[in-house]
């Protein structure tokens, strides 16, 4: 455990996540050329990231039962060489209806290698590394975002579609290769490899970890902290930074890296707070998506065209998400065995993909219903328009705020947990604040 070679088996599970968010985020500076090649509205465009991301939160549990089955190399290779696949189609791909199904062999290859990695991590580090580690896994991963912002968008804008999503798989083929040749699903000699024995025990084992408190609890946290950086990077971003706000692609491009450095600066800082203080995870989780709110209520409530400076801010609390997502991995890891690690990995990992894949659908909805009253009205269409967008983004209130209040009945819930089978009792985050103040003041 801690060896050098967990730190290689590390390094190569991170590349391959890497590439697999380059594969997941490439659609999200293709919109605009997406809507130039198949030429259809924006619900239906939409598609193209609802079925990728639809698939892929429906596989998350399946693919945390297989993972205690059969192991997470088995699921990391497997799903790494659909993503190269469904990459291809969509390179290729004629119509939508294609590109569709490229999408959706992407999102089931995607599916399995995020919760992978984390039982990876789990399975060959051990101590307070490790949820500094998860956090490191976030970040290391958004830097296929990097590549898609900008070598992807740059060989899409100067090459065209097709060299654009081929470049993109060859990432992925060399981690696949890469793969086959270093991974490993646990340290040689560790005993016990924490496998199911057949695929019956392994769904038990899922049934158990969904009942646990602290399972629901890592869900709804993942759920209210990823998903408005999700629905802007993978897909709504880039067209609203173009058609919405005016700017051009390249700059916008640029723009959503801003998620990506928000991620890397504050992650290794939300590793070490969460390790830190491991009864305050889900104050951490409520106080990002408070900030959340806040940074969307001043983009969308401000008169006429936002400045940049108010944009980028937008974009860089949002970007907190990310890595603050990945807390949720946390309670699953604290709060389950390690032989159900996977299938509660799993669970937790729906959260964020599915609040994601509904908003970028009401969106989508929400764009077309406008434009539709506006041409009834007799105006003339503008789909992507600044006011549309306004009132479609506001959906993400809607639906983050109903994760919240699912988010504050499993804490609830779980802390009744911990004082009944640990005899912990965790109060208010306000009443431990006032009491560290009187300790700070009786030292003095």
């Amino acid at each position: 455990m801690n060896s050098r070679r967990s730190w290689f088996v590390f390094g190569v599970g991170a590349f391959l996540y890497l590439s697999a968010v380059l594969q997941r985020t490439s659609l999200g500076v293709a919109g605009v050329a997406a809507a130039d090649r198949f030429d259809v509205a924006a619900a239906a465009l939409s598609t193209l990231a609802v079925v990728q991301i639809a698939v892929y939160a429906a596989m998350q549990i399946p693919v945390g039962v297989l993972i205690d089955r059969f192991g997470p190399r088995t699921l990391m290779l497997a799903g790494t060489a659909v993503m190269v696949a469904g990459q291809l189609v969509v390179a290729f791909a004629p119509s939508l209806s294609v590109a569709v199904i490229g999408r959706i062999l992407v999102g089931a290859g995607d599916a399995t290698v995020f919760v992978s990695l984390i039982r990876l991590v789990s399975s060959w580090f051990s101590g307070r590394i490790v949820p500094q580690l998860s956090q490191w896994v976030g970040n290391i991963g958004q830097l296929g975002q990097v590549l898609s912002a900008l070598p992807f968008a740059w060989i899409l804008r100067t090459y065209g579609w097709t060299p654009a999503f081929v470049s993109a798989a060859t990432v992925s083929a060399l981690g696949l290769v890469l793969g086959f040749i270093a991974l490993k699903d646990r340290p040689a000699g560790s005993g016990d490899d924490h496998r199911a024995t057949d695929i019956r025990v392994a769904i038990r084992q899922l049934v158990e970890s969904f009942k646990r408190p602290g399972t629901q609890l890592g869900f709804w946290s993942h759920f209210v902290t990823q998903s408005p950086g999700t629905v802007f990077s993978l897909f709504w971003g880039f067209p609203f930074l173009v058609f919405g706000l005016g700017y051009d692609q390249r700059t916008a491009a640029e723009l959503l890296l801003l998620l990506v450095g928000a991620g890397i600066v504050t992650g290794p800082f939300l590793g070490i707070l969460t390790a830190r203080y491991p009864l305050r995870r889900s104050n951490i989780v409520l106080g990002i998506v408070a900030a959340m709110g806040v940074a969307w209520g001043v983009l969308l409530l401000w008169p006429g065209q936002p400045p940049l400076g108010v944009v980028m801010l937008m974009l860089v609390v949002i970007g907190v998400g990310g890595p603050g997502s990945l807390i949720g991995f946390d309670f699953a890891r604290t709060f389950n065995p390690m032989r159900s690690l996977g299938a509660a990995n799993g669970v937790v990992n729906v959260g964020g993909f599915l609040a994601s894949f509904v908003m970028i659908f009401l969106i989508g909805i929400l764009l077309d219903l406008q434009d539709a009253a506006r041409t009834a009205g007799g105006e003339s269409s503008d789909l992507y328009s600044l006011t549309s967008f306004r009132w479609a983004f506001a959906i993400q209130y809607v639906v983050v705020g109903i994760g919240v209040g699912f988010l504050l009945e499993a804490r609830r819930r779980t802390r009744r947990r911990v004082l009944a089978d640990e005899g912990i009792e965790v109060g208010p985050i306000w009443v431990s604040l006032v009491q560290a103040w009187k300790h700070r003041g009786e030292r003095r």
